[in-house]
């Protein structure tokens, strides 16, 4: 079918999410050890954390991370140093990886592969520093570092622009829904991530494997 009869773009680019699509998140291992340092339970903490004000400036990179560390501390009576609370804060980054190298490795000699993630520069670095699979990736659009999040259209054209692509010729897989209807209407196709199986066996289905 020719492109003039309606058919769709050959897709050049996936963009992928990192948490609970690429990274294994483990929210309560970090918030238990930032509880035992706060007169508060691991789900205040946690819920008091996702509840401030001042999130979505510091997913959007607009809070330095030593400020983020004080405004913290200060607001739920942490007792602790700025090294040990980013050791803290990683730890919901769990080292096991929900899909396998190979996979990257072998979708690299076809596509373009992209990182699109909602995520704060404590991570960023600790995830540049410690995952093979982000070698893997040569775009890597990080909300800190654009003063965006999804699901705000700016994210998404962030990554056409660095992978030099249309919105039709992009793939994005995320495990929040929402976000990926957001990217439908951007224009992108995609899927939402609901297990490994399940991404390989949509992908063989769409011949992107």
């Amino acid at each position: 079918m020719s492109a003039e009869s309606g058919a769709l773009p050959a897709i050049r680019a996936l963009i992928f999410d990192i948490g609970r699509v690429i990274i294994r998140l483990d929210i309560k291992r970090a918030m238990d050890g930032l509880s035992v340092r706060s007169a508060a339970s691991p789900e205040v903490v946690w819920q008091s954390i996702q509840d401030d004000p001042l999130w979505r400036e510091w997913q959007e990179g607009r809070i330095a991370s030593r400020d983020w560390h004080q405004y913290l501390s200060r607001r739920l009576g942490l007792i602790l140093g700025y090294e040990e609370f980013c050791s803290i804060w990683n730890r919901a980054l769990d080292p096991i990886t929900l899909l396998p190298d190979w996979l990257f490795a072998d979708l690299s000699q076809r596509y373009t592969l992209a990182l699109l993630s909602n995520t704060d520069p404590i991570h960023v670095a600790y995830m540049e520093s410690n995952f093979d699979f982000i070698r893997a990736f040569p775009v890597r659009i990080y909300s800190c570092a654009v003063g965006a999040t999804k699901p705000c259209p700016a994210i998404f054209q962030r990554a056409l622009e660095a992978c030099s692509l249309t919105a039709s010729e992009g793939f994005f897989i995320d495990d929040i829904q929402p976000f990926v209807v957001a990217a439908r209407e951007f224009g992108l196709r995609g899927l939402q991530f609901l297990s490994a199986d399940q991404l390989l066996a949509d992908f063989r289905a769409l011949g992107i494997l």
